[in-house]
């Protein structure tokens, strides 16, 4: 018997030695696995952001992509997982200035280079940190196919992919009303921004003969247009285009009536003034008619000159001001404190989103929806859990044009020249004289979109071929929206084919109260510190048992504690095992006596159960039931029964075999689970005469 299984289990002196093991044999490589291997199974890892350490979030995911990786090895398949890493553009970028602020220093002023380059350095140090944080899970990706959303073929298969669009008329330069961060100083698309409903004052005031609604007073300095259904007979006797002079905040203008279907008659006094520069329904109607559109809030989120005696003040700071002036002249109303209404932020820093007029390029999502919704229609990719596919449908369905622009430096550049009214998508500079190179860069979603793709090798790459399209995309149930869609249009209209055949979605970690994660709150569990007290396989157990797909997870450390207790039971199990049947060689065929038959065909219908909810990702099911199946029935009944054969000379080669067969099942079985300590105590067990031992990692799963 091994002299380690005389000590108690210590995951800190098994993990780090059974990972180089595996490392070491090149079976995370599918080219290296023996045996004829005719079928693929590929997942490919959602990139950690390269910006900080692993976070619970992270663990889960590679503990769910890695049992499914380790269970299609060990059925024959060339089982690949490629794992990777994301520059993650504005989020890091965020990270990066924060921690500029902490050193006194702003990215404002910066030289973009200088800044580029620091940027940089930080994501690649964290980068190897959080890598071997990855290794530290378990994980049996193929570091040998490992990609990085900058390496160099992928900066530039990102940048062909924006020039055939453009070329395809797919993407497009154009103005529209785009998300502004103030503090960030860039735009944003829909799913970077957040929205809330909040209470906030809504004011009344007097414009002219009409009264208007509006809970931004800040933006209605250049209001000269006064909107009204062109079918309300309370304003019959107004015509559209009639001048009217109308007092307002900083004297009187002129204003135009207009006349427009756009008016809900039954909200308010149904009467609206617009400001075409700040929302996207008044500059909808200022293209319509041809009126003039004024940006009334700076970039910097100040009120501009036309603001008059306001100009340079915050839009909070203004407002009390603005309505107080209002009050003076006899123009408010009335104000309702208890309005209701969504307010959109950015989603990173809470710095409530303006709406801004701005040249940006776009992507046309209208034709790449519906490429992904005939997909979906034609059976071509399933959900799991099932419902996620109508939130995929509905972002599908009510899609608006993708705005890929980012003011920052850190990311891919857009590769677009400027010259007066012309834009040309190109990598190189065209020919002439003028051209102006566009700094701005993609939104980290036109990257990652690829990244299927881009892993892959695609066009050309061998692995594109035997790889492509992948099988599993695993990932949150929060990137239902963001990630995933950009995905299946990318893969169709580059790859022509759906990038993976099922999407498996799982849910939060939260803490132990089921309240999400942060840093503000202080109750951020570190997944390193679980694995440092209890090991990593206890941890991937506690994520895993009771865990469905979707449903977000409390994470408990009693709950940790409790599978560190059943590693110790496992090798106390092989223990007792081992030293009872030291002098028998386990036979192929074993001959059972009638009770150890039972109990053999017993874990066989076992196996052939939870082979089929393996198959349908029921992950959550098979690692219960293999824990109570080792832990009730292996170790509390059939050891004990064993034990008593042996020391009585009754059936006890029935017994010794049986004990080795069992142990020998469940020690596979668990293995995706559990990788490390199976893997450890494999290497212990006498197996089948005639029978050459190997790694765990590639035994054939029992049947």
């Amino acid at each position: 018997m091994d002299e380690k299984l005389l000590k108690p289990y210590d995951p800190k002196n098994t993990e780090e030695r059974i990972y180089k093991l595996w490392e070491d044999s090149g079976f995370f490589n599918p080219d290296n696995l023996p045996g004829e291997r005719d079928k693929a199974f590929t997942i490919v890892m959602p990139p950690p952001n390269a910006n900080g350490d692993l976070h619970a979030g992270h663990t889960l995911f590679i503990t769910l992509e890695d049992i499914m990786t380790r269970y299609k090895r060990m059925q024959g398949y060339k089982a690949l997982w490629i794992p990777g890493a994301d520059h993650a553009g504005f989020e890091t970028q965020v990270v990066y200035e924060k921690k500029l602020e902490k050193e006194g220093r702003s990215r404002f002023g910066m030289d973009p280079e200088d800044l580029y380059k620091e940027i940089l350095d930080f994501t690649l140090f964290n980068k190897k940190n959080m890598e071997n944080q990855v290794r530290s899970m378990g994980a049996s990706c193929d570091w040998s196919r490992e990609k990085f959303t900058l390496d160099p073929d992928v900066v530039e298969k990102t940048q062909k992919a924006f020039i055939k669009m453009w070329k395809d008329g797919l993407a497009y330069r154009g103005k529209r009303t785009i998300n502004w961060c103030f503090k960030h100083q860039t735009s944003l698309s829909e799913v970077e921004t957040e929205s809330t409903e909040e209470v906030s004052p809504f004011y009344y005031f007097k414009y002219g003969p009409f009264e208007i609604g509006t809970v931004r007073p800040e933006t209605k300095f250049a209001d000269k247009y006064v909107v009204m259904h062109p079918e309300d007979a309370r304003y019959k006797k107004y015509t559209h285009g009639q001048k009217l002079t109308v007092e307002w905040i900083n004297g009187p203008i002129e204003a135009t009536v207009i006349k427009d279907a756009v008016v809900d008659m039954e909200f308010g006094t149904g009467v609206m003034t617009i400001t075409p520069w700040h929302s996207q329904v008044d500059y909808e109607l200022a293209k319509k008619y041809n009126l003039d559109t004024e940006q009334i809030i700076g970039w910097d989120g100040k009120l501009l000159p036309v603001a008059g005696e306001f100009a340079g003040i915050k839009i909070k700071e203004a407002r009390p001001k603005i309505v107080e002036k209002l009050k003076e002249k006899g123009l408010l109303i009335k104000v309702d404190g208890n309005y209701k209404n969504v307010i959109k932020k950015c989603y990173k820093c809470a710095t409530v989103i303006e709406p801004q007029i701005k040249d940006q390029w776009f992507v046309k999502m209208e034709p790449l929806a519906k490429m992904a919704l005939d997909s979906v229609d034609r059976g071509e990719i399933k959900f799991i859990p099932d419902n996620y596919e109508k939130i995929f449908r509905y972002w599908m369905e009510n899609n608006i044009d993708w705005n890929i622009s980012r003011q920052i430096v850190w990311g891919i550049n857009i590769p677009a020249w400027f010259r007066d009214d012309e834009v040309v998508a190109s990598i190189e500079k065209p020919d002439g004289g003028g051209w102006i190179k566009d700094t701005d860069t993609f939104d980290t979603w036109f990257s990652s979109g690829q990244w299927p793709l881009m892993v892959t090798d695609f066009p050309e790459g061998k692995d594109f071929n035997t790889y492509y399209p992948t099988d599993v995309m695993e990932t949150g149930h929060d990137l239902i929206f963001k990630w995933v869609p950009r995905m299946v249009i990318f893969g169709l209209y580059l790859g022509g084919k759906a990038p993976f055949h099922t999407v498996y979605l799982h849910g939060l970690v939260n803490d132990a109260k089921g309240k999400k994660m942060s840093k503000s709150k202080g109750n951020v569990v570190n997944p390193l510190t679980l694995t440092d007290k209890f090991g990593t396989d206890a941890l991937r157990m506690a994520l895993i048992v009771g865990n469905t797909p979707g449903t977000d997870l409390a994470l408990q450390e009693d709950k940790v504690k409790a599978y560190k207790n059943f590693a110790n039971k496992m090798w106390n199990a092989t223990r007792f095992v081992l030293e009872n049947t030291k002098d028998f060689t386990l036979p192929e065929n074993a001959e059972y006596d009638e009770e150890d038959k039972k109990t053999d065909e017993e874990l066989k219908e076992l196996v052939k159960e939870i082979t089929a909810e393996m198959d349908e990702y029921k992950f959550y099911l098979v690692a219960e039931k293999l824990y109570h199946y080792f832990w009730h029935s292996f170790a509390d009944i059939i050891i004990e029964r064993s034990k008593k054969k042996i020391i009585e000379n009754r059936n006890a080669d029935s017994a010794k075999a049986l004990l080795l067969n069992q142990l020998n099942t469940l020690v596979v079985a668990l293995h995706p689970f559990m990788p490390f300590i199976t893997e450890e105590i494999w290497s212990m067990i006498p197996h089948h005469e005639n029978k050459q031992k190997n790694l765990l990692i590639i035994q054939s799963w029992p049947k």
